[in-house]
């Protein structure tokens, strides 16, 4: 699986991205087909510092983006991890069913 991380408007930390890759790289347990992600955190400074994760998962016929926003980037980051892990198997769920007579 392919990872990318972008981030806007400021510099992502190691270990920020180390967790991003460790997350991504579980989520292979819901669905093997993953051929790449795409995370994207972006950070708005208006009155409260609202940090939003958003993660595109590119899969064989489909493409999934989750989005998430909280206080922190590893809160962020894990919520949509966390939804990406159902649509995932839901799709898996899916695909066992059309194959069974």
């Amino acid at each position: 699986m392919n990872i990318k991380i972008t981030s806007r408007k400021f510099k992502a930390k190691d270990s920020l991205k180390d967790y991003i890759t460790d997350a991504l790289k579980a989520l292979g347990k819901f669905n093997d087909q993953i051929l790449d992600a795409s995370v994207v955190l972006s950070y708005t400074h208006a009155t409260d510092s609202i940090k939003t994760a958003e993660i595109i998962l590119n899969i064989p016929g489909s493409k999934i983006t989750v989005t998430h926003s909280s206080e922190e980037f590893e809160k962020s980051v894990s919520a949509a991890i966390t939804k990406a892990a159902k649509q995932l198997t839901k799709i898996k769920t899916k695909r066992i069913a059309r194959k069974k007579p």
